[in-house]
């Protein structure tokens, strides 16, 4: 089978495909033959013309919600082969700029959807044998940085849950990765005042992220990656111009 049709047929399940990276990812594996479950807010920003496309509007930050249906999905699809878990989004500020309701949120949305995902979808490729869960990370799991402190507390026990996972399934011949990018140029800055410099190198393209997870996905399960840190060549970030109402 060649590199370019190692994807046909098989069943992925990507968190977050409407937009960014898990939007770069799923038109990236519908384009090799892939079958893809889209979970996702708002559909509407992303309407692929795959009949192969299964799109699912969820809000996975809504708990109680995405309990129920992550594990009607995962009884819906026994023959799922792999899941990218990529649902996110970021806050920055000093902490006490925060509300408890929105420092509640982001943990919602940033560690304790992955972890509700990994119990729905694990045991389905456990009792198949094998399967790939791959988890959208980031730099901010690897360090800690001013005005970070929710979103770095989400990726760094994110990151633990991650070598927790890998240590539990690696005998099951199922393969959890942790992906930790850094500056990726997408709606992620929509909703804050800083973004990617206009300079070459200053962040990364969703379609080389994309790229990335799905190489792995195209390497055989009998190698592990411990986890994989993604970076531009040269960072940089840049204040928002203020427009004038």
């Amino acid at each position: 089978m060649s590199r370019q049709d190692s994807c046909a047929g098989r069943k992925v399940l990507i968190t977050g495909s409407s937009s960014g990276i898990g939007r770069a990812t799923a038109e990236l594996l519908l384009k090799r033959g892939a079958v893809v479950i889209g979970i996702a807010r708002d559909h509407s920003k992303f309407t692929p013309v795959f009949d192969h496309y299964d799109p699912v509007p969820l809000d996975l930050s809504n708990l109680n919600e995405s309990s129920s249906t992550l594990d009607v999905l995962a009884r819906r699809h026994p023959d799922l082969d792999a899941v990218i878990s990529n649902a996110g989004s970021g806050h920055f500020g000093q902490i006490e700029q925060f509300s408890a309701r929105q420092i509640r949120d982001d943990i919602a949305l940033n560690l304790t959807s992955h972890l509700l995902v990994a119990r729905s979808f694990l045991p389905v490729m456990k009792r198949r044998g094998h399967g790939d869960l791959i988890i959208m990370g980031s730099e901010a799991a690897l360090r800690g940085t001013r005005k970070g402190s929710v979103y770095c507390a989400a990726k760094f026990g994110l990151r633990g849950a991650a070598q927790a996972l890998a240590d539990e399934c690696g005998h099951r011949n199922v393969r959890v990765t942790l992906v930790n990018p850094g500056f990726v140029r997408t709606p992620f800055f929509n909703n804050l005042n800083i973004e990617p410099q206009d300079t070459p190198g200053s962040a990364l393209a969703a379609e080389d992220v994309a790229a990335r997870l799905v190489e792995i996905l195209d390497t055989p399960l009998g190698t592990i990656f411990d986890e994989i840190n993604i970076a531009p060549p040269s960072p940089a970030l840049k204040h928002k111009e203020r427009t004038s109402s």
